[in-house]
């Protein structure tokens, strides 16, 4: 007679039971990554954005870039900042160019919305603790109102 040799159907559901067990470990881990990741991007982005605000800020306090006399060196929008500015004090006119592309908040729902309007925008002359828009961009924020894994709000990163 011949030994046929195979798995019991027990022996099956255990295994599958056992694949199942590791795959709902897995899956919380693999979210806390993509929201690392996230996290790290926002992260990334404001600095990028903030960085150009600030080029442009210095750029207008050395009469590169044109500033009006009741204003306040930042810029009007984030697309000038894409855009460029003519340099004052190029003899070729040059532009000044300050940031490749509008980057997205990756925590802003719309993926088809335009990047310049994931943000919140605060003007200089609005206070830190209810930041609005106004005349110029003196800083970007999240409109995200999750808190990030360190329990601060993405909003006030």
């Amino acid at each position: 007679m011949k030994k046929v040799m195979g798995f019991t159907l027990i022996e099956m559901l255990v295994t599958l039971t056992l694949l199942a067990i590791l795959a709902s470990a897995a899956l919380p881990l693999t979210q806390m990554n993509a929201r690392r990741s996230k996290e790290q991007e926002l992260k990334s982005v404001l600095r990028e954005i903030r960085e150009a605000i600030d080029a442009y800020k210095k750029a207008a306090d050395e009469g590169r870039v044109e500033k009006k006399a009741d204003g306040s060196g930042y810029p009007a929008s984030l697309q000038i900042l894409v855009d460029g500015v003519d340099d004052k004090k190029s003899p070729q006119k040059r532009k000044l160019y300050f940031l490749r592309r509008v980057p997205r908040d990756p925590f802003f729902p719309d993926s088809a919305a335009p990047a310049a309007s994931t943000w919140g925008y605060r003007s200089y002359n609005s206070p830190p603790d209810e930041p609005r828009a106004g005349d110029d961009v003196y800083d970007v924020y999240s409109l995200s109102t999750d808190k990030g894994m360190n329990g601060i709000p993405y909003r006030t990163w």
